[in-house]
């Protein structure tokens, strides 16, 4: 799913800009890289992203893989593709480390787009999606996108609406877990909060009561053993769930 809004961010952001300026991307025809692709839109679009990235303290893997589509999908607009993405992850690698050019690098990429204020919106969206991206937006992360906003001369009400969208998205996909979560301990007979050994005791007690091969063993009919077996795979997705919500 995380992908799918991945690629639909980033082909909202480069779909229909008709130029003939090399320094920005033309989605619509491959381009030879020329001058310094720190002062391409594509450079700066990684340089944004690498601060964005950066400013929790840490990378999560939705994060990384994101960054990941990113420079691949960045890199196809040219013929020297394999050649471009490298330099992207330099790019990335040299501007994660500093904010100190934030406003500087924003100032670079409204003087690109400065006709087009539905691609420097479009780029803000998708900032917030990596900022978003592992569920907290931190109050750094809001201080540099609103750095970046206010740089691109993105209007507060848009910047607004963007931020709102994220949290209703998010707020949706936490409390889906929880009741996702809740209903994982109803299928293994317990209470939310004990401790995992308990888990674990119940969920081995629960595999061999419906192992469809003990079942088989102690001549059960053929309805038995098929009605056992759905059960399991209920017990085992319950399983995962806890396990993954109490063994971090």
């Amino acid at each position: 799913m995380i992908i799918l809004i991945v690629g639909f961010l980033f082909y909202m952001l480069t779909r229909g800009y008709k130029t003939t300026d090399y320094q920005n991307i033309d989605i619509n025809k491959k381009q030879r890289l020329q001058g310094d692709l720190a002062d391409h839109e594509a450079g700066l679009l990684i340089a944004l992203m690498a601060k964005v990235a950066k400013a929790d303290g840490k990378v999560c893997e939705l994060e990384a893989q994101m960054l990941s589509n990113t420079f691949t999908d960045i890199a196809r607009v040219f013929d020297n593709s394999e050649e471009v993405r490298e330099k992207l992850k330099e790019i990335y690698k040299r501007e994660k480390e500093s904010f100190e050019n934030t406003i500087e690098i924003s100032s670079k990429y409204l003087k690109l787009t400065s006709r087009n204020y539905a691609k420097r919106l479009g780029l803000m969206e998708y900032l917030l999606n990596l900022a978003f991206i592992d569920g907290d937006f931190s109050k750094t992360e809001l201080m540099i996108c609103e750095d970046i906003a206010n740089t691109l001369e993105i209007k507060k009400s848009d910047f607004s609406s963007l931020i709102a969208k994220f949290e209703q998205f998010y707020a949706r996909k936490k409390q889906q877990a929880g009741m996702n979560l809740k209903k994982a301990y109803d299928v293994l007979g317990l209470k939310e909060g004990v401790e995992f050994s308990v888990v674990k005791k119940e969920y081995r007690k629960l595999v061999r009561k419906n192992h469809p091969d003990i079942l088989m063993g102690q001549g059960k009919d053929k309805s038995i053993i098929e009605s056992a077996t759905k059960r399991l795979q209920e017990i085992n997705e319950a399983y995962e769930i806890i396990k993954k919500n109490l063994v971090k």
